[in-house]
């Protein structure tokens, strides 16, 4: 019996053994099988390539990597793909969608012309990326344009280097001097002890004006907007003042210096008024000098003269014309009421309903 049991468990032992081995030659079968459709796939694809090469020629359809080195201009189902030496460059827009003023679609078009590599993305001013976007770029108006470093590998970065700050590895552009006016600011230009300013120190309303004595359309601002503007709110309206003397007038500097003297002694827009009221005289003249209007409006003549010929006051337009720069400010006159922003000749009219408006919230 125990003989009859040992041979039973030795077939049994064979029998198991018997399909190992089979299912062992099944598994190898298998293998070979796979890996011979993975070398007909890689065949397949090698040759697929080459004949794309060939065939996109005849049927324009489909391009592989060896074309798109070849050629530098590809038509593929009905469109052109042009190839560029430039790398992809990518633009953050901080934004207010609200902002009917901040529109950027001609602003990104312009860019794509000069950048057509540039991919944009969208950023809330809002959002946790805006507010860090915002702090650490410090932008103080929307739209703002925000680009990667691979801006410094185009021709626009080589050519125009100095509209870009940079900070980090982005890079802020200068947006007043590519001809987008600011649609949205995020802070204002600080009202100083040393502005010349006239009106209630708390007042609701705040008109900050950025001028040029020697500007014609500052004149025409000046005399036909700005002075009815202060009369009529006087009680209710700080009204103020900030020097941007421009380097294309010869004398904007002088007369500026002049005015914040004649500020001195409290007469600062007595001064102004002289100033530009005879601005087409004093311009026309070889050397420029303030000592008649000084005299007029009744100033110690020893005192404004030291003053301007120590020129006491360089730092504060200095300070002036830094903040007007700051706040994309490139032309005169430009002021603000309150957060809205004004650049040109405005006419008192528009400046009234401004105030009104404001006065009103």
């Amino acid at each position: 019996m125990e003989e009859k049991k040992s041979a039973d468990a030795e077939a049994m032992a064979d029998k198991e053994e018997g399909k190992e081995e089979e299912q062992k030659e099944i598994d190898y079968k298998k293998r070979n099988k796979n890996y011979l459709s993975i070398i007909i796939l890689l065949a397949g694809l090698l040759v697929g390539s080459v004949f794309v090469d060939v065939a996109q020629f005849v049927s324009q359809r489909g391009i592989s990597p060896r074309a798109m080195k070849q050629l530098s201009v590809i038509p593929l189902e009905g469109r052109t793909w042009v190839a560029y030496n430039e790398p992809v460059v990518t633009v953050q827009v901080v934004n207010d969608k609200n902002c009917k003023e901040c529109d950027v679609t001609d602003a990104v078009k312009m860019m794509k012309r000069v950048i057509p590599t540039l991919l944009v993305k969208e950023v809330s001013f809002d959002s946790t990326d805006g507010k860090d976007l915002i702090d650490k770029m410090k932008i103080k108006s929307l739209p703002a344009f925000v680009f990667d470093d691979s801006i410094t590998k185009t021709d626009i970065y080589v050519q125009a280097k100095d509209i870009f700050q940079k900070q980090d590895t982005n890079y802020l552009i200068d947006t007043a001097q590519i001809g987008i006016q600011p649609g949205k600011f995020l802070t204002l230009p600080e009202v100083k002890a040393d502005d010349s300013q006239t009106g209630p120190q708390d007042a609701k309303v705040k008109v900050i004006v950025f001028s040029d004595f020697q500007c014609p359309y500052c004149k025409t601002f000046y005399e036909q907007s700005l002075k009815k503007a202060m009369s009529d709110y006087k009680d209710q309206v700080l009204f103020v003042f900030k020097e941007v003397p421009l380097a294309i007038h010869d004398k904007a500097i002088d007369s500026a210096m002049a005015a914040e003297c004649a500020g001195d002694q409290g007469k600062f827009w007595e001064m102004a008024d002289k100033l530009y009221g005879d601005q087409k005289t004093w311009s026309a003249l070889k050397t420029f000098s303030a000592t008649p209007y000084a005299t007029a409006i009744g100033l110690n003549l020893a005192k404004f003269n030291d003053c301007v010929s120590s020129k006491k006051f360089q730092d504060k337009i200095t300070a002036d014309n830094q903040a007007a720069q700051d706040f994309g400010i490139s032309g005169t006159p430009a002021f603000f009421v309150n957060d809205k922003f004004f650049g040109g000749v405005v006419p008192y009219e528009q400046l009234k309903q401004t105030i009104d408006a404001q006065l009103a919230k």
